[in-house]
């Protein structure tokens, strides 16, 4: 991690975790992966930096808001993108119609694997956005993992502890 990312996020904290899972969520990239934030967050809370379980609900609150907003986005003015295709939206309809028959031949649990799955995880928000899954289905997939995901790099950070030193730099 860069130096000034860590430094970064020792200093604000939950603020700079929230906003950096929060943004990678809505599909801003950051300059590491949200993996990384996390499991760096998770390590802060060994050294008494933060607090573990308020790391745990910044990063969950975080994946959970930065998706559901995603999926609204989509839900609302899905069609609307697909009609006026601009250059920033990667996906076309024909790629959003195969995802939505795999969620719908699997309903919420589609959601919680495709959120699980690192390349699909953004896209399986905006799939059920386009595909107007019932927000109830979506946002109980999407708090489980959530809680899987993100809380559980967050345990991940925290178990590598004293370890985290003497991890790969590059």
């Amino acid at each position: 991690m860069p130096p000034e990312l860590a430094t970064y996020i020792s200093h604000y904290g939950y603020v700079a975790i929230f906003s950096l899972v929060f943004l990678q969520e809505i599909g801003v990239p950051n300059p590491v992966p949200n993996e990384l934030v996390i499991l760096f967050s998770g390590y802060l809370a060994t050294t008494g930096v933060l607090s573990f379980p308020l790391v745990f609900l910044t990063v969950v609150g975080g994946d959970f808001i930065g998706t559901s907003l995603l999926f609204f986005v989509f839900y609302f003015f899905g069609d609307y993108f697909l009609l006026h295709k601009p250059r920033w939206l990667p996906i076309s309809r024909e790629k959003v119609d195969r995802l939505g028959e795999r969620i719908s031949r699997r309903g919420g649990f589609g959601i919680f694997i495709g959120r699980l799955l690192p390349y699909v995880r953004g896209y399986t928000s905006v799939a059920a956005g386009l595909l107007h899954v019932r927000p109830r289905i979506f946002l109980t997939a999407v708090i489980v993992s959530a809680i899987v995901w993100s809380g559980g790099y967050a345990t991940v950070g925290q178990f590598i502890g004293d370890h985290w030193t003497r991890l790969p730099t590059t």
